[in-house]
């Protein structure tokens, strides 16, 4: 990598770090390269297990005289401030970075795409994913052209980091007596990052849905709250056969998820 383009480089991940960097570098926006379709996983959130989680940062990068580097960088903080926290897919001082690879698709155009691995058990050192770090994060995004021209921007997007969840649901008993009470039970857990493994989601809005048989479509018939383990449990009267099932919407820590649908003869 080139000396200009390596000041650059450490000058941008200095910025994050909040260490002092001179004027002209300190996260500033240069507009030489044109950075555009920044994405991860073709635009969706990050949603990790309890295992290692790779996912893929992309973007399109452009300069009159072609892209030389580029670099994606996983952060939060308050601005201009400690602590920062920053993820990437080697460590470096408590910060996670390294570089993109760029493959062009014409003499001014590349692709740049980056590889992040996110463990909530670190096997190796470091610092691993706690519930605490599920949330909003900032994306930093810098390129390099082959001239040395160069764009940083510390917050040129953000992503949402979230604890994966299940949802299951059990309706019965069945078959049941047409006009007789059918109890729909379930449970709302997701990933605890601290413990390494499924706790229940408390206190959380969950929709009790109904699909009729024959019929593809879903309709809400009441929204119950989880428990404190995050059990539901409703009753609700019997009239045809379907499928019962729960769905819960999500939220930033924690993506949606829907139970598979549970089928009741009602006779």
């Amino acid at each position: 990598m080139r000396k200009r383009a390596a000041f650059a480089l450490l000058s941008a991940v200095a910025a994050l770090a909040g260490f002092a960097v001179p004027g002209a570098y300190a996260d500033e926006t240069q507009t030489d390269v044109q950075i555009s379709n920044v994405s991860f996983d073709g635009g969706k959130n990050i949603v990790v297990d309890l295992y290692a989680e790779t996912i893929t940062v992309s973007g399109t990068f452009t300069h009159p005289s072609g892209i030389q580097d580029a670099d994606f960088v996983l952060w939060r903080g308050p601005d201009g401030a400690n602590p920062y926290e920053t993820y990437d897919d080697r460590i470096v001082s408590n910060q996670y970075y390294s570089h993109a690879d760029c493959v062009a698709s014409s003499a001014t155009t590349s692709t740049c795409s980056q590889t992040f691995s996110l463990e909530p058990d670190w096997k190796y050192g470091g610092t691993a994913l706690t519930n605490a770090h599920a949330g909003t994060w900032k994306v930093s995004v810098q390129g390099v052209a082959n001239d040395d021209s160069w764009t940083q921007s510390a917050s040129y997007t953000t992503t949402r980091l979230q604890r994966h969840s299940k949802l299951t649901v059990n309706a019965g008993p069945e078959p049941v007596a047409n006009g007789g009470t059918l109890t729909v039970t379930g449970k709302l857990t997701r990933a605890d990052w601290d413990n390494l493994d499924y706790r229940g989601y408390t206190n959380q809005p969950v929709k009790l849905q109904f699909r009729k048989a024959g019929t593809t479509t879903y309709t809400t018939i009441k929204t119950v709250y989880t428990s404190s383990t995050g059990n539901l449990t409703t009753t609700v009267p019997a009239s045809e056969d379907g499928y019962w099932r729960w769905n819960f919407a999500g939220t930033s820590t924690t993506p949606a998820v829907k139970a598979t649908g549970d089928f009741v003869d009602v006779q």
